[in-house]
């Protein structure tokens, strides 16, 4: 079996799953490549088990489904022999169970359906077929750990983990399976022999994420940028045509999907919903954009946010893919250029542009969402403070001055941790220009919130703050790389 790096809390689950005395049903969902039928195959076949796994075939008919599932069954439970398939779920099924009763009590059986969302295939009845044999049959079988999987998470989270008719409740455990952090990236390269530094890790994040899928299809010969450059700009690429190919493969109809994200790419602080529905009529009104941006949230393409002290303008929406933003910010706009061939070294000529020092400076404040459990534990807050940006816009014309700020903590202490981000490549230094701008920041954050709260200003630099005047007397606390890190 192939080892697993890093997922120890969802090795954990699993573990308790394993264990458990009783009938297990388990939810796993995450985004497409993000390594969920790798984790529950290497993790339950190491286990003195019999595991069955039937995945679903992507656009199959109902009966290519039901093909794939007793070829899968045979294999599992009758040395590999053929046997005829059924004309429905509920036959499918019961051969299923049948083929479990054969096996002994002190045997435990995983029952892996993967990619469960393309199974279940219109008027197929799979769902009352799966409510019907786990409550009457499979729930009161100790033995029997039963684990659903889908790239599709909205139609996990809905038509399982929050089922209204017979599967409502039943669900022991989910697992929501995240990209890597950067501490798991720094394993994952490590075994895959790439020799590279944290800086160089970094960089790789902020274009690909945590895709385990994507950081496996580095080059140990290449250079991080060279990596970049052929991996993301090169025709020939698989990551050339992922953007399109992720949406198709998740979601029915995907242009839709695809333009929300691209709409919400276009704002660096993110868009409001109210905006969003304003500005693209593809999407659609009410009900159905709150259902897209839903489902986009769930898969892990945007994150929402609500600002600090702006309760009234309702959620905010960032696009938080790595991939996703890097391919609209670089990508698109060249993709059908005759720059892209690969030899030209297109994205080296970028780096150090403005263009790249804006995009950095976005991706790097987007990675440090990515982990905010390790900025609480370098600046000391407690898990508890709840995390956002904030921002003020003066009305049109108006003399006031406006304030941006990237992170802040909303501590349980009456205080508030405030964090600059830079990303820089070496020690960023603070000027008397930009202590005067940090200061007109706290100052129109103490005005516009009216907080009487205590304010503490930190910094997160990628490559550590250089000590001067300033720092030493803004600047309570900084966050670097060896904190950013941490497991």
């Amino acid at each position: 079996m192939a080892t697993i790096i890093g997922r120890e809390s969802e090795k954990k689950e699993l573990e308790l799953a394993y264990n458990s005395k009783e009938a297990e049903f388990i939810a796993v969902y995450g985004r497409r490549r993000i390594g969920k039928t790798f984790l529950i195959k290497n993790f339950f076949q190491q286990k003195e088990c019999v595991y069955f796994q039937s995945t679903g075939i992507y656009k199959g008919t109902l009966k290519q489904q039901l093909a794939r599932f007793t070829k899968e069954l045979g294999d599992a439970f009758y040395g590999g022999a053929s046997i005829s398939a059924p004309d429905n779920w509920m036959a499918a099924f019961e051969a299923l169970s049948k083929a479990i009763e054969n096996i002994p009590r002190n045997k435990k059986v995983i029952l892996f359906l993967d990619e469960l969302p393309w199974m279940c295939t219109p008027k197929s009845s799979l769902l009352r077929a799966l409510e019907y044999f786990w409550n009457r049959h499979w729930s009161s079988n100790a033995k029997i750990k039963l684990v659903v999987c889908g790239s599709a998470a909205s139609w996990i989270i809905k038509k399982i983990i929050k089922n209204r008719g017979g599967l409502h409740n039943r669900t022991t455990k989910k697992i929501k399976l995240k990209p890597f952090s950067l501490h798991e990236t720094r394993l994952y390269l490590k075994h895959q022999g790439y020799k590279i530094d944290k800086a160089g890790i970094v960089k790789l994040y902020m274009a690909l994420g945590g895709v385990p899928f994507y950081l496996k299809q580095i080059k140990n010969d290449l250079s991080v940028d060279q990596n970049i450059n052929e991996l993301l700009f090169n025709a020939d690429s698989i990551l050339f045509t992922e953007f399109e190919e992720v949406f198709a493969s998740l979601f029915d109809s995907a242009e839709p999907y695809m333009e929300l994200v691209r709409l919400i790419a276009t704002s660096r602080q993110g868009l409001a919903r109210n905006a969003i529905g304003v500005k693209n009529e593809v999407t659609g009104k009410g009900g159905r954009l709150t259902s897209r941006l839903e489902d986009l949230e769930n898969a892990g393409f945007i994150t929402s946010y609500l600002p600090l002290g702006h309760k009234k303008l309702g959620a905010f929406y960032r696009v938080s893919d790595e991939y996703c933003h890097f391919y609209l910010k670089w990508v698109d706009p060249v993709k059908d250029s005759a720059k892209l061939d690969s030899r030209l070294a297109y994205w080296q000529s970028k780096i150090n542009s403005p263009e790249y020092n804006a995009w950095s400076g976005y991706a790097f404040e987007n990675l440090c969402y990515k982990h905010l459990a390790q900025i609480r534990v370098g600046l000391g807050i407690d898990s508890g403070s709840l995390p956002s940006p904030w921002r003020y816009v003066p009305k049109s014309g108006s003399e006031e001055r406006g304030a941006q700020i990237d992170l802040l903590f909303d501590r349980r202490d009456d205080a508030i941790t405030i964090c600059e981000i830079k990303y820089s490549d070496s020690e960023f230094v603070i000027s008397k220009s930009y202590a005067e701008n940090l200061k007109q920041k706290l100052d129109v954050f103490k005005q516009q919130t009216r907080t009487k709260k205590q304010l503490f200003l930190n910094m997160v630099s990628a490559n550590g703050l250089k000590k001067n005047t300033y720092s030493e007397e803004l600047i309570s606390r900084t966050i670097d790389l060896e904190n950013l890190f941490l497991s």
